[in-house]
């Protein structure tokens, strides 16, 4: 039986030539071909979808967003430089997508780190141990939901590390070359959304035990 012919810029016949590399369809796209920045839109707008779907939660919002970054991108090719992989610099191109319209629901909310002087070593929240919290507990829609609106509340600067570090699975050298900072500010940003989300979490089933419902801390 014949081999199956296929079209587009990564078809080829059985044995054919490989498809092109990422850079090869920039240096094309940037030279005006369309095809070619259609073809990296392809390959990865699952993969930014799924990222702006991450930081928004919300099927609408995160189709604009991916729409946003395609478009963002498409206008500063001409500008990318080649400094990072091609799939790095789109990931802060989606990353700033999402979060600029992410703003738009921040507009009233109350961080949830302490105020401080800006530095990437402020103290800590000194939090109470809930590393024992029944795993079902953690899992409830409830608390999913109200997770979400706690990551919604992180200070920009954190949402993007946590985002990417925890929900994305990128190295923390992955993250410091997406977001263009240190792997040490990496670092101190990720134990700072920690910090915060797992104050959150006391808060939170201090309030349900509180109100009757069953507390999720460690045994006594």
């Amino acid at each position: 039986m014949a081999a199956r012919q296929e079209g587009g810029l990564t078809g080829r016949t059985a044995g054919g030539p490989p498809p092109p590399d990422d850079s090869a369809l920039v240096a094309r796209a940037q030279a005006g071909d369309t095809l070619a920045f259609d073809e990296l839109v392809k390959r990865y707008a699952d993969k930014v979808h799924r990222l702006t779907y991450k930081v928004l939660r919300h099927e609408e919002d995160a189709s604009d967003a991916l729409q946003d970054a395609f478009l963002s991108a498409y206008r500063s090719l001409p500008r990318f430089k080649g400094e990072s992989t091609f799939s790095t610099w789109l990931y802060r191109v989606a990353m700033n997508a999402a979060l600029m319209r992410l703003r738009k629901r921040r507009d009233g909310m109350v961080s949830l780190e302490q105020p401080g002087d800006g530095s990437e070593t402020r103290a800590p929240l000194q939090i109470a141990d809930w590393a024992r919290t029944p795993a079902e507990e953690l899992l409830n829609s409830e608390l999913r939901v109200a997770l979400q609106r706690a990551v919604d509340a992180l200070p920009e600067d954190l949402a993007k590390v946590f985002l990417l570090r925890e929900w994305e699975g990128k190295s923390n050298a992955e993250v410091a070359e997406i977001l263009e900072i240190s792997i040490p500010a990496v670092k101190s940003r990720l134990h700072r959304a920690r910090v915060a989300l797992r104050d959150f979490l006391n808060r939170y089933f201090a309030e349900r035990a509180a109100k009757g419902g069953r507390a999720a801390g460690p045994p006594a």
